[in-house]
């Protein structure tokens, strides 16, 4: 009952302990509190997101970027109470503080509402590569099915959404696509409804969305088929909505060091040695929530990659969004990567 506590960090914390606060308790929220446990303000995922894009170092204090004006109540409640407040703000959690503004408890959504129902967003998994650079481990095997901890990657990819409420999935085939669709079948033993598109030629990362041709009502995720991440599809889903956009991707920061020192100069004259200095950027981390009119803008059954997508998209002055992410996030490339892979998720496991 007291579980909450764990979420409570002095504002002097660092931002990365934030993330690992976040991801050890599950509650979703940051309480933060002053040098006399004074409750002092929240701190969300959204909030580090943001902060990550405007390039805030993870070391810096969580009290740059803390809400300090957050929801709170002074009062004990019903559990009636609190859902009518929840529902009325918008808001998934709710500290009950006393007179001196000390935690007394923290009320929260996931807590009283012990069912969640399965969300209406369907997730299109490109499965249909060939996988070359895995080469001899995909001779006989298309790689969303080669096994990390015993399990195909795309098994992992749909148990982890199935956390997250969803249970509507497409999976575009090409290369022995049969060896996909014998194991997973209609998905019913997994206890999710799978569909299948079948690329008669490769049709690159976005140009098997083309291929469907069944109503989609609500915004659907698209991951590639040789990812692994903890992302949760749910939150990335709820930020596209939050921030009306027609396309979002997510991305991850990448840090490039220089192996030099690097000298800026004014024509013949130094002005400044940066010695070793590290660039970070953005990479694409192949997953990404679409509106359902996307699917109408690709000419059917052509060859389209995702950056030809979103530069289309960009040019019809459509709003894409960029949406960090921080989670454990592996792209199975090479015989390196499914070896880290198989060695990280034997330790979760």
């Amino acid at each position: 009952m007291n579980s909450w506590k764990k979420c409570i960090l002095n504002f002097n914390s660092s931002i990365r302990d934030a993330i690992i606060n976040l991801e050890k308790s599950k509650i979703q929220i940051v309480l933060a509190v002053n040098n006399k446990n004074i409750f002092v303000g929240t701190l969300t995922d959204g909030d580090i997101r943001r902060a990550i894009l405007e390039g805030i170092d993870l070391e810096s204090p969580i009290k740059k970027i803390i809400s300090k004006k957050p929801f709170f109540t002074p009062t004990k409640l019903s559990q009636l109470e609190v859902i009518e407040l929840l529902n009325k703000y918008n808001i998934n959690h709710l500290p009950y503080v006393n007179s001196s503004m000390e935690i007394l408890n923290l009320y929260q959504r996931n807590y009283i509402d012990n069912y969640q129902e399965s969300r209406k967003n369907t997730m299109l998994i490109m499965a249909g590569g060939f996988g070359k650079r895995l080469y001899p481990h995909t001779e006989n095997c298309p790689k969303p099915m080669l096994k990390i901890s015993g399990k195909p990657i795309l098994e992992h990819i749909i148990e982890n959404a199935k956390k997250n409420s969803i249970t509507d999935f497409i999976i575009s085939l090409h290369f022995m696509g049969d060896v996909i669709e014998d194991y997973f079948k209609d998905g019913s033993h997994l206890g999710v409804q799978i569909k299948y598109l079948k690329e008669e030629e490769p049709l690159g990362t976005a140009g098997a969305i083309s291929l469907i041709d069944f109503p989609i009502e609500h915004p659907f995720i698209i991951t590639n088929g040789d990812v692994l991440t903890d992302i949760n599809y749910g939150d990335i889903i709820d930020f596209h909505d939050d921030n009306d956009g027609d396309a979002t991707m997510a991305v991850r920061q990448h840090e490039l060091q220089n192996p030099f020192g690097v000298v800026k100069t004014n024509g013949l004259e130094i002005i400044e040695i940066e010695e070793k200095p590290i660039s970070i950027s953005y990479i694409n981390a192949g997953v990404y929530v679409f509106n359902p009119s996307i699917v109408n803008l690709l000419p059917k059954n052509k060859y389209c990659d995702m950056p030809d997508l979103f530069k289309k998209l960009n040019l019809d002055k459509l709003k894409t969004l960029a949406y960090p992410i921080h989670e454990l996030w592996m792209d199975i490339g090479k015989p390196h990567d499914l070896n880290q892979a198989n060695k990280i998720y034997d330790q979760k496991k």
